[in-house]
Formats: C-alpha cells, sequence, structure tokens
C-alpha cells in the first residue's frame, strides 16, 4: 500500500504567496521508445504525450509532462478520494502498455510530493535559490522544467497564472518545505 505521510501539514499564508501540498494524488513514471506508445496512451487517457521537450499536455483529469524524450510523468489533476480508482487506473495502463512490452508504467505517487504554489510572488521565491532563468517559462503556461531549487533537485509545471505544481522527492520535501516557509516571510 502506499504511503501519503508527509512532514507537510499545513497551508503557508505570506503576501502575494500561497503554498501547500496536494496529496494524495496519482503519480505514474512513464516510458517508452516505442511509436505505438503514443497512440496508446492516447486512447487510455484522451490526451497524447507531449513530444516537445519541457512542455506538457493535460486534460481535465490529468496532466502528462515531458520529462525527457522517452520519459513523462503522469499526474492526477485532482486529490484520490477512491484508492480502488486508482488501482484500477494503473493496472489498466500496466495492463496496455507493460505486459505488452510497449515500455514501463512505475508508481511514483510515494516517491514525489507535489507542492502547489501560487501568488504573484511565485517567481521571486524560486529566484532566491534556483539558477534557472524563469523568464520564458512563467509566459508559457503547461511549461515543464526540472532543475535545482535550494539545492535540491525538482520538476516545476507551469499550470499558468502564477500558479505552478513543484515535485520534489519526499526524502528532500520537508527540507525544502521549509525552506520555501522561510524565505516565503522575507519577499
Amino acid at each position: 500500500m502506499l504511503s501519503f505521510n508527509s512532514p507537510i501539514k499545513e497551508e503557508k499564508n505570506f503576501n502575494d504567496l500561497v503554498i501547500k501540498e496536494i496529496e494524495p494524488i496519482t503519480k505514474l513514471n512513464l516510458r517508452s521508445t516505442k511509436r505505438e506508445f503514443a497512440t496508446k496512451i492516447g486512447k487510455i487517457l484522451s490526451i497524447l504525450p507531449p513530444n516537445e521537450p519541457n512542455t506538457s499536455s493535460a486534460n481535465e483529469k490529468f496532466s502528462l509532462l515531458w520529462l525527457s524524450p522517452d520519459e513523462w510523468l503522469i499526474y492526477s489533476n485532482n486529490e484520490v478520494d477512491n484508492f480502488d480508482n486508482q488501482i484500477e487506473f494503473e493496472n489498466k495502463l500496466f495492463n496496455e502498455i507493460s505486459k505488452l512490452n510497449q515500455g514501463a508504467v512505475t508508481n511514483v505517487s510515494d516517491h514525489w510530493v507535489m507542492i502547489n504554489l501560487k501568488g504573484n510572488k511565485v517567481y521571486n521565491l524560486l529566484s532566491k535559490s534556483c539558477p534557472y532563468n524563469f523568464e520564458n517559462f512563467m509566459q508559457k503556461k503547461g511549461a515543464v522544467t526540472q532543475t535545482i531549487l535550494n539545492h535540491i533537485d525538482v520538476i516545476l509545471h507551469n499550470t499558468g497564472d502564477n500558479n505552478l505544481n513543484l515535485f520534489v522527492r519526499r526524502s528532500f520535501s520537508e527540507d525544502l518545505w521549509l525552506w520555501i516557509s522561510d524565505s516565503g516571510k522575507f519577499l
């Protein structure tokens, strides 16, 4: 059974910045080099995997992030209220992709913590400890990047209007949360 225990227990509100963990949500890592993969994913999810670097595709249920030419992260846009549906969804992907040697489906729901950051000060906060230039990123809804924030690997997904989802490994989530909480006070 997946563990959604997290050291992050609160929502933080600062001047023009709100940060909170969004859990539990489904997170799956997809990998494939097969041509048929995109078609199969499209039929199952009703969205095609993005094939352009640092982009995403989405529908009302899921967001699909490009991580590399043969790797994507899919996450549910809404919190999971029924784990049976999550297991059924994962099994469907596994049976259509992994069992037929079309690629790999790995549940990473307990590996990644998703923190939502929204407000006009989001990019001010990130710029305090991130080498990435956000100038183009913040203008493109759906943009994705993998970078370092306060010496911790993160994945960032721009969902638009100064709203982004940050994915961090669970083992580093408390450290990053404390840094974000402390830095947010001084914006």
